[in-house]
Formats: C-alpha cells, sequence, structure tokens
C-alpha cells in the first residue's frame, strides 16, 4: 500500500492534482479542504494517502494531515458511503466539525453537505458515534478561559470552526458567556 507521498506538485485541477514523485506521475483525488492549502504547482508537497482497489481501476487519494485520511478510511466503513461520498463530507467540513456533528447528533450539519441526504445522515451518525472521538479536539488547540464555550455556542449556532475562531479571536479575557456571544455574533454579522 501506498501511505505517503512526498513529491513536486505539477497539476492542480480541483479535486485531483498530479505530484511528480522522482520522475513517476501520481493522481490523487484530495478533498478541498487539503487542496486549498496544497502550495503553487512547482513547489514540493507531502500528502498522506489511501489507496483504493477496485475492479475497475486502483484510485489514490491524498491528504494535508493524517486525521484526515483516518477519518476518510471511518467514513469507507460505513454502509453506503464511497470514496466520492467520504471526498465530500471531508470538502464540506473539517475534521473537527465532522466529529462534532457526530458527538451532538446533528444531522442537520451532514445534510448541509453535497451528495448526503436524511438516510445517508442518519446511517453516518449512527456508524461513526463510537468510532470518532467525542471531543472535538483532534486538530484544534484548546482556546483560552471562557472562548471554550463561546466556540461550542457558535458550532451549535452552525458556524464553522474557522468562522467561529475568528470571531473570538480578539475578544477580551474573561468575558462573560452571554457578552462574548454577542459581540462574536456582531462580528460574524460584519463579515
Amino acid at each position: 500500500m501506498i501511505g505517503r507521498l512526498t513529491g513536486i506538485l505539477i497539476e492542480k485541477n480541483p479535486p485531483g492534482i498530479a505530484l511528480d514523485v522522482q520522475g513517476v506521475g501520481y493522481e490523487l483525488e484530495v478533498p478541498m479542504s487539503t487542496f486549498y492549502d496544497l502550495p503553487p504547482c512547482g513547489e514540493r508537497v507531502t500528502l498522506h494517502t489511501h489507496l483504493l482497489v477496485r475492479e475497475d481501476g486502483h484510485f489514490l487519494y491524498g491528504f494535508g494531515a493524517e486525521p484526515e485520511r483516518a477519518v476518510f478510511r471511518q467514513l469507507l466503513r460505513v454502509s453506503g458511503v464511497g470514496a466520492r461520498i467520504a471526498l465530500a463530507v471531508l470538502s464540506g467540513m473539517s475534521v473537527d466539525e465532522l466529529a462534532q456533528a457526530v458527538a451532538m447528533q446533528d444531522a442537520g450539519r451532514l445534510t448541509r453537505v453535497p451528495g448526503i441526504g436524511k438516510k445517508t445522515a442518519a446511517r453516518l451518525l449512527l456508524e461513526l458515534r463510537d468510532a470518532l472521538p467525542r471531543t472535538v479536539s483532534l486538530s484544534r488547540t484548546p482556546a483560552p478561559g471562557g472562548a471554550a464555550d463561546i466556540l461550542a455556542a457558535l458550532a451549535a449556532l452552525g458556524y464553522s470552526d474557522k468562522e467561529a475562531q475568528a470571531a473570538v479571536a480578539g475578544l477580551p479575557a474573561g468575558i462573560a458567556l452571554a457578552e462574548g456571544i454577542r459581540q462574536a455574533l456582531k462580528r460574524l454579522s460584519k463579515s
């Protein structure tokens, strides 16, 4: 199995990329979260990979971080979920957002991902609840003090991790929860 590739990025055509590894060109599909973090063509990049072998071919998928690959593999174990849907999930939400949606059994967040209907969302929630960690700290650094509660409130309101982090950044330390949420929502409404 091919577990990791390091080479020169030679082509970017979402969701596909091409990587030159010592003269061998590898075609990979990546989630949009990884795609957005890729350097410009001609730069060196390292990707964690998953090789999927089917009757109609071998398919290589690349991920910028190990937690993404681990979640991709968990998604493939869910009945009725193939690589396309797994990539769509990782393109539509971060690993942390998915873990939080599963922990909160929030099917609404999953159905916002293109290609995920109510039945698939329910199946994902059921089959992933023990597979994914209950905490949402897979890749996020802990927020200082009461900011963690403000982040949780914003996530419960449907804001992405990135939006919530940006809204909480710069809030005064020790701010009251209600006031912090109010100020964060005010910042989010302006962006």
